[in-house]
């Protein structure tokens, strides 16, 4: 007798379902090692062509402290190096396509002391504010979903304080996906990422009314990348009208 036969429909359709969804992570784990792979190969080349390569130079990590595959790469070593050499071999470094920004190893190095005024803190930062977390992490979600992986909870709520002091501007959060598979279904994607992100921001805080969500599909990739490039998938938000809230009278001073 075939044992496969005597298994219940439901039960054959959940297996295959299993399947499918194991092959389907199997081959989203080789495709980011694939990328990560080729993304340490090119790194390393630009760190040696600028001088700062091999015993005490200067390495490019990609991985985070939780061992995951990133393409925010910590730049490592060379602490002896001259800190032009230093800034030209991490600018190269978040020039190579795919590379979505790079941050040297905390606590190695006494950074240099600063030359140019700091901008002073204020509504109009917001968008830079959110780029400089991005540009580090990224907000994950599950495999072909728009489900937020639970990881992802610190970087929205950074992502929500960044934003609050541009509470009555216009913000944009627009979801980007590679170019592999059906256009329209990766186009639904990006525009269901986008709305759970707006929606988790919206539980940090940040008013429904002042976010706009949308999604691209891949008709936007990354300068200098293939738009088959897994690194495509990402979440961009931008600052499209800059109105600072207003403060009322119970925020003044001496208003009691």
């Amino acid at each position: 007798m075939n044992i496969f036969l005597a298994i219940p429909q439901w039960m054959r359709v959940a297996a295959g379902a299993a399947i499918v969804a194991g092959v389907g992570l199997v081959a989203s784990e080789q495709t980011g090692s694939n990328m990560v792979s080729r993304l340490e190969t090119r790194a390393e080349r630009v760190i040696a062509e600028n001088g700062a390569g091999g015993e005490g130079g200067i390495r490019a990590d990609f991985t985070t402290t939780n061992g995951w595959l990133t393409r925010h790469p910590t730049l490592r070593g060379g602490t002896d190096l001259p800190d032009d050499v230093r800034t030209r071999v991490a600018r190269a470094v978040a020039a190579i396509p795919g590379v979505g920004g790079t941050h040297w190893e905390a606590g190695k190095r006494r950074e240099p002391e600063q030359t140019e005024p700091i901008p002073e803190p204020g509504p109009f930062h917001c968008q830079r504010d959110v780029e400089q977390l991005l540009s580090v992490r990224v907000i994950r979600f599950g495999q072909g979903s728009a489900e937020i992986a639970p990881a992802s909870g610190v970087l929205l709520d950074e992502v929500a304080a960044a934003l609050k002091p541009c509470r009555g501007s216009i913000v944009a959060i627009i979801g980007h996906s590679d170019a592999v598979g059906d256009a329209a279904i990766n186009l639904q994607l990006s525009r269901d990422r986008a709305s759970a992100v707006r929606d988790a921001l919206m539980e940090r805080g940040i008013p429904g009314a002042s976010m706009r969500a949308t999604g691209v599909g891949s008709q936007q990739p990354i300068e200098g990348l293939e738009p088959e490039d897994p690194a495509n998938r990402r979440i961009e938000f931008s600052v499209i009208e800059v109105a600072p809230l207003a403060p009322t009278p119970i925020d003044l001073p001496g208003a009691w």
